[in-house]
């Protein structure tokens, strides 16, 4: 996948999100700074059902645009989710474990390209 490529996959994920309701939508480019990817896409849901239907969202978009498949890591009775597309990874949070992780400040030398809150 070219770089742009990567770009209109991860926006196409982030207008599924945005669709379903997600919150304090993040898209934060990490080419240069992250090894293993050039794009993570962070959210938030506020119950295990909208945690679930986020991912499902993004996963059918996916499916439906680019023919890509993965495997989800985490679950939403956990307050995490993860589906790695290898130049896109995506992590779906409740508020609580976003807080923990806090991975834009982890994260915080790549550059923040969309916040929609």
């Amino acid at each position: 996948m070219t770089k742009l490529d990567a770009l209109e996959f991860a926006r196409a994920i982030v207008d599924a999100l945005e669709e379903k309701k997600a919150e304090d939508i993040l898209l934060l480019d990490l080419q240069g700074v992250a090894p293993f990817t050039d794009y993570f896409v962070i959210c938030s849901g506020t119950s295990e059902r909208m945690l679930r239907a986020l991912m499902h969202a993004a996963l059918d978009e996916v499916r439906e645009k680019f023919q890509r498949k993965t495997i989800i890591e985490g679950e939403p009775r956990e307050g995490w989710m993860l589906a790695d597309f290898g130049d896109v990874v995506v992590h779906v949070f409740s508020a609580a474990q976003r807080d923990y992780y806090r991975l834009e400040e982890l994260w915080s030398d790549g550059k923040v390209l969309l916040h929609v809150q």
